[in-house]
């Protein structure tokens, strides 16, 4: 099924405002976590410093994207109020805004903090919840920014209770085709538009795996794909890893997904997921022209 907004074999890009991200060869956005309790790295960069010096170290190992959150969407975590996280981001963006050009997100639920972020600096806005909150959606076409819609099933503090679904793939484009529909509908153009089926967020390690296996069905939307699949707890379920062992597991998802058609790669260990990023991309190539 070709895609009713994007012509077929035109190189992908990305829009905000008037910036333009190249996405013909895949990127990698860096995660970026201002928080005390994410799942991974939370505490370790809760001061601006820290947090700028780690953006920074990103940026140096090839990250064109940068993914500022406030508030951990692990399962099971507790929400914080807009005023903490704002407190928690803004800092970080803008001086990150004021020293360097490389893309800001803003991992975001809530429109305040997204009209802030934007207002900030940020490029693009990348919501667990597809814009499902009310007004964010408005902020979005305001601000002319990019956003990244994600599939979830849930909420962050009961997404992983017995997930199901009648075709994970199915329910997936399903949710994200209708999400494209309202943001085009609402004034923001396909081109500032990114799609993520949400790799672990209410889905079972056999819905991941799955997803994994039929990415090719969500790149048929038209947007570029968004793949997370960092350190994510998949791999201890299938490998028996703990978060600071998922390093080798996360870069060989990585390279599948840019394989199954991802135009971005969200991913904590930067430097070994760019060189696998570019690697898998040269084959990519390599295989369409011997095609």
């Amino acid at each position: 099924m070709e895609s009713v907004y994007l012509p077929q074999n035109k190189p992908l890009q990305l829009v905000s405002r008037e910036r333009v991200l190249d996405l013909a060869e895949p990127v990698v956005m860096g995660i970026l976590n201002c928080t005390p309790d994410s799942f991974s790295d939370g505490g370790r960069f809760v001061s601006v410093d820290l947090a700028l010096a780690q953006a920074e170290r990103m940026i140096g190992e090839g990250a064109l994207i940068i993914d500022v959150g406030g508030e951990s969407t692990r399962p099971g975590a507790l929400p914080v109020s807009v005023s903490e996280e704002i407190d928690r981001v803004l800092p970080l963006i803008e001086r990150l805004r004021g020293t360097h050009p490389v893309w800001i997100s803003i991992d975001t639920l809530k429109p305040e903090v997204m009209d802030a972020a934007c207002a900030a600096g940020a490029d693009m806005i990348n919501d667990v919840r597809a814009l499902l909150a009310p007004g964010a959606v408005e902020v979005a076409a305001r601000h002319r920014v990019a956003v990244c819609l994600m599939h979830m099933k849930g909420e962050p503090q009961t997404m992983q209770q017995a997930p199901c679904y009648q075709h994970v793939t199915t329910d997936v484009r399903r949710f994200l085709q209708q999400r494209l529909d309202t943001c085009v509908d609402a004034g923001i153009p396909v081109q500032r538009i990114v799609l993520d089926p949400g790799f672990g967020f209410g889905k079972t390690l056999e819905h991941n795996l799955q997803l994994l296996a039929e990415l090719p069905d969500l790149v048929e939307l038209g947007p570029p794909l968004l793949a997370g699949l960092s350190r994510k707890s998949m791999f201890q379920q299938l490998l028996g890893l703990n978060v600071g062992e998922r390093l080798h597991a996360s870069v060989a998802a990585a390279t599948l997904a840019v394989w199954q058609g991802a135009s971005i790669i969200r991913a904590h260990d930067v430097r070994a997921t760019v060189e696998a990023v570019r690697f898998a991309s040269a084959v990519t190539r390599a295989t369409q022209k011997a095609g």
